[in-house]
């Protein structure tokens, strides 16, 4: 089995939001070894496809995706 890549991992993490963050913390970490993979330095997220789509909603993702590692931040 493939190491999963950044969209792979991006839409899992879409999933855990939507199922009241199931397994984040896993997904997360299968997102920074993606991100690591590609070379990457931030995720990239739609913000309409988020459960909380507000300015406090999107800083809290962003603060605890940082703890874990992972630079987030948001498409236009």
């Amino acid at each position: 089995m493939s190491e999963p890549t950044v969209a792979e991992a991006t839409e899992s993490i879409y999933a855990s939001l939507r199922a009241d963050n199931a397994d984040i913390d896993a997904h997360i970490a299968t997102l920074k070894a993606a991100l690591t993979r590609a070379g990457m330095k931030q995720a990239v997220f739609d913000p309409t496809k988020l459960a909380q789509n507000n300015r406090s909603g999107r800083k809290l993702m962003q603060a605890y995706f940082r703890q874990r590692g992972v630079s987030v931040t948001f498409s236009e």
